[in-house]
């Protein structure tokens, strides 16, 4: 499984299309948003360059990285 830690969607998307073209097939993105719109943003740059036959999620949150953002 590949971690992504990239901000940006598009730069999201090119660490994908890399880690594709070596093979990689799984991934998860590390979250900067708590699960907010830029995480679902990158999310779904992530699932788009990953390609159909992938597996692309979000890391679990923490109880305490919840508990700090309220």
């Amino acid at each position: 499984m590949t971690t992504i830690t990239a901000r940006r969607p598009a730069e999201v998307a090119r660490e994908v299309e890399q880690s594709v073209g070596r093979g990689e097939h799984s991934f998860v993105l590390t979250r900067i948003d708590h699960g907010g719109m830029l995480d679902r943003e990158r999310l779904g740059a992530a699932r788009y360059a990953a390609g159909l036959y992938s597996e692309v999620g979000l890391e679990e949150e923490t109880p305490t990285a919840v508990a700090a953002a309220r």
